[in-house]
């Protein structure tokens, strides 16, 4: 099944591909570490990744999500597009910019990515996705927006963008932390933005009105961390999830991600596979009609939003 972006007009499906653990080594997901063992190398990775990329367009994945922090996950991506003959009608493909990779293919890196939002981290890494991927990106996102970053007032950024915009270039912003609600809020008022990429989860709910306005507004709505950085699988914290979807005959991640599919305002939700088999258990969501009672029951795991984002900041890489 495919569906439109809001206003940029572009066609996804309801189940994406996040590349965030397929790009590079190291990661916060639960268990990464053992997703990746035997394909650690650059030139294993990037067999893993095709192999994961192939199970997702077999499966219906017309979404692919990157960013040039992601290792090697935008030349990845680019190699296999070329080797599938696939183009932009084919497949949508969306990137980020603002976050560069420094932590040299290691694991135990002190410093994995160093954020930087300003004009020339926009005109550099433009330049680099765009060489990478040519006409196969579409979509093109400040990574990890807060009001605290001040990317929503800086007025070159903003023009940058509305020039990549003018030139077809569909524009959008992912957001993070515990204000995002208040940053979706300030980029509906600009009213320069085509997509909004959220973290909601069961665990972390509160942009949900915040992305309801968005959509209502005409932006695209993209769900990441739909699965809390492994907590809502079979590697996390959450001993009634994991209950409930027994019931039902499915996985907690496969729950998870069909509550948020059930959300009225996503269009996409996306999944952070680093395996062919997480990635089947994945795309069980679709499968799933869970009724009112236990998505009400599901919902009851909510944490504090602020509990959520301390939670996370804890998350070891690897």
């Amino acid at each position: 099944m495919l569906v439109t972006l809001g206003r940029s007009g572009l066609m996804a499906s309801r189940i994406g591909l996040g590349l965030a653990a397929l790009g590079r080594p190291g990661y916060i997901n639960l268990g990464h570490a053992s997703d990746l063992a035997g394909h650690a190398t650059v030139t294993g990775l990037e067999e893993l990744a095709v192999e994961v990329l192939d199970a997702a367009f077999a499966g219906g994945v017309r979404y692919f999500d990157a960013a040039r922090s992601y290792g090697q996950a935008e030349a990845f991506l680019a190699s296999w597009i070329q080797r599938r003959g696939l183009g932009p009608r084919d497949i949508t493909v969306g990137s980020k910019w603002g976050y560069t990779y420094t932590a040299g293919w290691r694991t135990d890196a002190k410093v994995n990515e160093v954020k930087d939002l300003s004009l020339p981290a926009l005109q550099r890494q433009w330049s680099e996705s765009k060489q990478l991927l040519g006409t196969s990106l579409r979509l093109y996102q400040i990574h990890s927006a807060t009001l605290e970053s001040g990317v929503l007032n800086d007025r070159g950024v903003l023009d940058e963008l509305g020039r990549l915009r003018d030139l077809g270039m569909s524009i959008g912003l992912t957001v993070t932390g515990p204000n995002q609600a208040d940053t979706i809020e300030q980029a509906v008022t600009l009213a320069r933005f085509d997509v909004v990429q959220a973290t909601w989860n069961l665990l972390e709910q509160s942009a949900g009105a915040a992305l309801a306005t968005a959509h209502s507004a005409g932006l695209g709505v993209i769900v990441k961390e739909a699965l809390a950085n492994g907590r809502l699988t079979d590697r996390g914290d959450q001993p009634e999830l994991a209950e409930l979807a027994r019931a039902v005959g499915s996985s907690p991640d496969a729950v998870a991600l069909a509550v948020a599919l059930k959300q009225p305002w996503a269009d996409v939700v996306l999944s952070g596979a680093a395996s062919v088999k997480e990635l089947q258990s994945n795309l069980g969501a679709l499968q799933l009609d869970l009724d009112a009672q236990l998505i009400d029951r599901l919902y009851a795991l909510h944490e504090d939003s602020a509990t959520y984002w301390n939670k996370r900041a804890a998350l070891p890489w690897n």
